[in-house]
């Protein structure tokens, strides 16, 4: 049995061991001599001994009770009675059994070679009873060595992106790339260049790949869409050119690292242009771009604008190269405390917000800074070193607030005592900080909504993942809301969560500049009512996502 894809060799190689095994006289290399009456019959298609059988259209009980009763008959000339049934796999199964019998106890003359691309629809007992030689798909070089052969032979002048571009439309199959060869003669005559193949094989040139992908990463618009208008207005349809794209991509991907490069199937030129486009591109930009082209093929046949979804796709590959090389707006740098922190001022009995009393373990510069009290404007302008203008009343959060507050942090800072039920906790900045700290931080108070204090969350969220995923992941999924008096109120599960103040003055002063606003107070609020985790995802729900 000779098994493998089309196209490449297998009923002629049938034909050849035919011919060889039948020969009278053959050399020591066990070559038919090409000169005794075997082989001139078999070269003249007229020898009674070979038959060849197309199980594709005979492939019924009754054709194979004729092979039969013929396989009784010894051969007249030659040793051996030789029977090459081609497309066996299409046999009934009917067929196959009548064949059974013979094919397990045949004459001693009788030969059978069997050839199919489907090895696996052949049943197990029909397989057990065959020597099985698999045929590989040929490849591109092989392909494109062989029609320079050819080419050389019949005084044929054909470039080398030519040949390759021939053999990769053959797809393995040296029989379809003769038959394009031959047709390229036809068309194109004795000289045949890379623009005659693929304007007469309506291929795309790979340049608009490579011009595409360009456009793709500086996301030129205008220039991708004006370059699908080009493709479709010369005949070509966008759903081949979306696959080329996808095998582009691919290439790119392959090409980036040398371990792979050798699985690129073209020229040495175009492999080096591969290489320097591959050395610009990211992988993940390959990888949304194949996943995105991916999508894009699958939902082809079910769209009703075509063209649009085609252009939506690109326009997401061009989203997604362009995010790589964006730097986020209002990077937020958290500062060091560069001078040792003044003593903690004594307690007034006028205190806005104080917090829990010192313990042992928490002596030292970091939390006597912690604690320090937030001191309401009267009390303030009592003390001998305000200034003679009562300061204005105290803003919730600053980047000078929060630089005093939580610069540093020991390691051994205890996690604070919540009581039971909800409660709050409000970040605000100590009113202590002198004028001209005050002077560097204008008020700013523009309106925000609702959506847009959800979208300056979002942004954060997305934005601080490189800097803090734990703290990331534990208020990505909160939903602030916009109460009264500029009061933004979040509801959080863990009071953990709360006690790392360096993040959470991080994510307010990001809200401040995002909204543009510094007059809103941003209130965490715990509750013993836990927010349940999101659910791990099951396999049905990982394939659809």
């Amino acid at each position: 049995m000779f098994t493998g894809p089309r196209g490449v060799g297998k009923t002629t190689c049938a034909r050849i061991l035919a011919k060889t095994i039948n020969c009278l006289n053959p050399t020591p290399n066990q070559e038919p001599c090409d000169q005794c009456e075997s082989c001139i019959s078999f070269r003249q298609s007229a020898s009674f001994n070979i038959h060849e059988l197309d199980a594709a259209s005979n492939n019924l009980v009754d054709d194979i009770r004729t092979l039969v009763e013929q396989v009784r008959i010894p051969p007249q000339v030659g040793k051996y009675k030789i029977y090459i049934i081609d497309e066996v796999h299409m046999l009934t199964q009917a067929a196959f059994n009548a064949f059974l019998k013979t094919l397990e106890e045949p004459p001693s003359y009788a030969k059978f070679i069997l050839a199919t691309t489907e090895k696996h629809k052949i049943i197990p007992t029909i397989l057990s009873r065959c020597q099985i030689y698999d045929f590989k798909r040929i490849t591109v070089d092989d392909i494109s060595r062989h029609l320079a052969y050819v080419a050389e032979k019949e005084g044929v002048n054909i470039d080398e992106d030519a040949r390759n571009i021939i053999a990769l439309k053959a797809d393995g199959a040296l029989r379809d790339a003769l038959s394009i060869f031959d047709q390229m003669v036809s068309f194109s005559g004795r000289n045949i260049t890379y623009h005659d193949v693929i304007s007469n094989l309506n291929v795309l040139d790979f340049e608009y790949y490579f011009r595409m992908v360009d456009y793709l990463l500086r996301a030129e618009v205008s220039g991708i869409l004006l370059m699908l208008n080009e493709v479709i207005f010369n005949g070509f349809d966008p759903q081949h050119f979306m696959n080329g794209l996808a095998s582009h991509m691919r290439n790119l991907l392959v090409a980036s690292r040398p371990e792979t490069a050798a699985l690129l199937e073209v020229s040495e030129t175009l492999r080096e242009r591969y290489r320097q486009q591959a050395a610009g591109c990211d992988p993940k930009f390959l990888l949304n771009a194949l996943e995105i082209s991916n999508e894009c093929d699958v939902n082809y046949s079910k769209s009703s604008n075509k063209r649009l979804l085609v252009e939506l796709s690109l326009l997401r590959m061009a989203s997604a190269a362009g995010r790589e090389n964006v730097v986020p707006p209002q990077k937020i740098s958290i500062p060091v405390q560069q001078t040792p922190p003044s003593p903690r001022p004594a307690p007034s009995p006028q205190t806005a917000t104080t917090k829990k009393p010192e313990t042992a373990a928490q002596s030292g510069p970091a939390s006597a800074q912690a604690a320090t009290p937030v001191i309401p404007p009267a009390a303030s302008a009592a003390s001998p070193a305000a200034p003679s203008v009562a300061p204005p009343k105290p803003e919730s959060g600053s980047t000078s607030g929060y630089q005093s507050a939580t610069a540093t942090r020991t390691v051994n800072e205890p996690k604070p005592s919540i009581p039971s039920g909800i409660r709050t906790m409000s970040i605000s900045r100590p009113a202590s900080q002198s004028v001209n700290q005050k002077a560097e931080q204008p008020i700013r108070n523009a309106p925000f909504t609702q959506d847009d204090l959800t979208n300056a969350w979002k942004s954060f969220c997305d934005y601080y993942s490189s800097v803090s995923q734990a703290f990331t992941n534990a208020v990505s999924g909160l939903k602030p809301e916009l109460g009264e008096d500029w009061t933004v109120r979040v509801k959080v599960n863990s009071k953990y969560t709360i006690s790392d103040k360096l993040n959470w003055n991080a994510l307010q002063e990001y809200l401040f500049d995002r909204l543009n606003n510094n007059q809103f107070k941003l209130v965490p609020e715990v509750t013993d009512t836990p927010v349940s985790p999101p659910q791990p995802f099951t396999d049905r729900e990982k394939f659809e996502k």
